[in-house]
């Protein structure tokens, strides 16, 4: 039987049916006739909240009304429970305001209460409701928690502290990995497949750093009371593992689309890209499209990687396609990929970044040449042009020999002696000829950007200091974002929500049946 009296469900909506002739006598009164329309709209802002609070207050005291009484109820504890009480509310913070929410309880001694209406509505463990916490999430990861919850009250009214707000946006990334498990499908198949990998740090809490920083922190004194000596850090960083997946066309290149002679190309610098004045025109190179992101602080470099591979089966289940994996020398990258590559048993072709290489070019170009000597970028875009070429070995070797010849001292011939050094031990990775005629990317900027926009945007705001589970959910959700799934992952975070809060606590999928 009902807990309610039938005559109770008569003028359900009188209280929203008055509110809305109030809103209408408002606007009908001349007194408004002087209001400008950005007047109006931020009156009716204001009165449209309460109607629709109105509204959704008067849904949910009709379904309590028509709420049916179960001969029992059996919990996940194995209770059977047969005593009901009826209307037993609880507050809910929604977008439209507070309501209370009327439903019937399930006893038996000794056991909690449960709630079957509750599951019917998903509602939330905690007071905010779902629509919230989707706000909170997206604010969240635009701005500061403080942001988030100033842009909160602006779109809704509602006031909400910031403590309140990193929690929501907190539980909200609580199943972005089990989301990616569930076999998110990829997008339409390339002909190649690009892996790349990165780190950046990210400033923490005494309490959420890794235990070698932490020590490294306490142990190394500080030379100076006011500042930091040259040398020395704060040892305050955590590093934010970041990898991306893409797929990219082929665009097969020569030597001579990445490398401008000096004064043929607009614009300054060597390598950089522009048009040519004067010069053919050069092909641009492939084109990332499908880009996918993961960020973690709290897993390492290896799971990350894994994860990037999980996410490169997902694309291309039986490796048909050209893996390509873009790192930038990092010796722990390039031997984790290896690895990972190894254990699934798919070909991976490991290319390290150009610009990279561009730089330790650079550093030998200072030994040779005064600060600002036009002859270095000659020089510079001369070996660059080799190495394309797949002459890293003859670059390095020339390098150590004109150094030597000059009869530099170690110090004076050091940014030399890198150079030749980082392109002996990457000499693998450095086979430009075959990836140029390939068509395969050989920069890795995507990662870089992607590292630029995870965390420096938002994790590196001034006075920022963060604690793990926070600056965790936000690299989280702003991954998720960046990969456009954020509206697919929420739908399937609330099923995930009903099940785990509601659904594990009965027995048997019960569910209280409506009033005809």
């Amino acid at each position: 039987m009902s807990g309610y009296a039938p005559e109770e469900l008569a003028g359900a909506f009188d209280r929203s049916r008055e509110l809305f002739e109030v809103v209408i006598a408002g606007l009908e009164d001349p007194g408004t006739g002087h209001l400008t329309h950005g007047e109006l709209e931020e009156k009716l802002t204001v009165r449209a909240r309460e109607l629709m609070r109105c509204l959704l207050q008067d849904h949910l005291d009709l379904r309590a009304a028509r709420e049916v009484r179960a001969e029992a109820v059996v919990g996940g504890d194995g209770v059977v429970r047969t005593r009901v009480e009826t209307g037993r509310g609880r507050q809910l913070a929604t977008v439209f305001g507070e309501v209370t929410v009327a439903r019937m309880a399930y006893r038996a001694p000794g056991a909690g209460n449960l709630y079957p209406a509750d599951r019917m509505l998903n509602l939330p463990e905690g007071k905010h409701s779902h629509g919230l916490s989707r706000i909170a999430a997206i604010e969240s990861v635009r701005g500061s928690f403080d942001d988030a919850a100033v842009a909160i009250v602006r779109a809704t009214g509602v006031k909400i502290g910031k403590r309140q707000v990193q929690q929501m946006a907190t539980a909200a990334a609580s199943d972005v990995a089990g989301f990616y498990d569930a076999g998110k499908p990829g997008p339409s198949p390339g002909d190649l497949l690009v892996l790349t990998y990165d780190g950046k740090g990210v400033v923490m809490r005494p309490e959420a750093l890794r235990d070698a920083t932490a020590r490294a922190a306490a142990t190394t004194g500080r030379k100076l009371a006011t500042r930091l000596s040259p040398g020395e850090k704060h040892g305050r960083k955590r590093m934010a593992e970041i990898g991306a997946v893409y797929d990219a066309a082929p665009v097969p290149r020569t030597p001579a689309d990445i490398i401008s002679r000096p004064g043929r190309r607009k614009g300054t610098g060597t390598g950089g890209g522009g048009d040519q004045a004067g010069g053919p025109e050069r092909s641009r190179g492939p084109v990332a499209c499908g880009k996918w992101l993961t960020a973690s602080l709290t897993h390492d470099l290896p799971t990350v990687i894994a994860a990037g591979f999980d996410e490169a089966e997902r694309r291309d289940p039986d490796h048909t396609r050209a893996w390509i994996a873009l790192v930038d020398g990092n010796n722990t990258q390039i031997e984790a990929i290896k690895t990972e590559a190894e254990h699934r048993g798919v070909p991976v072709q490991i290319v390290c970044d150009f610009i990279h290489v561009l730089e330790y070019l650079w550093k030998a170009a200072w030994t040779f040449f005064y600060p600002g000597d036009a002859d270095a970028e000659e020089w510079v875009a001369d070996q660059a042009t080799k190495i394309l070429a797949g002459k890293a070995a003859d670059v390095a070797a020339g390098i150590r020999r004109r150094a030597t010849r000059s009869g530099y001292s170690p110090a004076e011939r050091k940014g030399a002696d890198q150079a030749a050094s980082y392109l002996t031990s990457k000499k693998p990775y450095l086979d430009y000829a075959h990836a140029l005629a390939q068509g395969w990317p050989i920069a890795t900027g995507i990662i870089e950007g992607a590292c630029r926009h995870l965390v420096k945007d938002r994790m590196d705001l001034t006075g920022a200091r963060w604690g793990l589970p926070g600056a965790e959910a936000i690299l989280t959700l702003r991954a998720l974002t960046s990969n456009n799934d954020f509206d697919a992952y929420w739908n399937w975070h609330l099923k995930q929500e009903q099940q785990r809060v509601h659904h594990t606590r009965y027995r048997d999928n019960h569910a209280f049946a409506l009033a005809a």
